[in-house]
């Protein structure tokens, strides 16, 4: 009965909150890749033919692989969205609407912000831009 006792407590120290957060501490993330949201969503009108304005609502995620790209992320933020209402718009209707036309539309407003960046700092900190909401009308 005592031997069963002993290993009920040791099992119980072993996974007890302290040793968990020790062992998570001595474990390094092996990514290194951090995302900066970008609060509040971009919504910006694109070309539409005749008088009707076309609007487009995006969530945007930018991806960073160190801590200082993420500050210089933070630090642009308001040259980042510029650039990205630059190019959205930019586009035509049928681009917007165009689900394969997306990815072109992702990649161009990556270009832009890693652009935009460079002329600034000489660096091109983002490594992917992600399209998280994606609403037009």
């Amino acid at each position: 009965m005592f031997k069963k006792v002993v290993f009920c407590v040791l099992c119980l120290q072993l996974w007890s909150p302290a040793y968990l957060v020790a062992a998570e501490e001595a474990a390094p993330i092996s990514s290194s890749y951090q995302y900066f949201e970008l609060e509040p969503d971009i919504i910006t009108n694109y070309i539409k033919p005749g008088k009707k304005l076309g609007y487009i609502r995006v969530g945007i995620d930018l991806m960073v692989k160190s801590n200082k790209a993420l500050e210089e992320v933070e630090l642009h933020e308001p040259l980042i969205r510029d650039r990205i209402i630059t190019v959205l718009g930019e586009q035509s209707e049928e681009k917007i609407r165009s689900v394969n036309e997306r990815q072109g539309i992702r990649l161009s407003c990556l270009n832009a912000v890693n652009d935009a960046i460079f002329e600034v700092t000489g660096d091109r900190p983002v490594e992917d831009l992600l399209f998280t909401k994606y609403l037009e009308q």
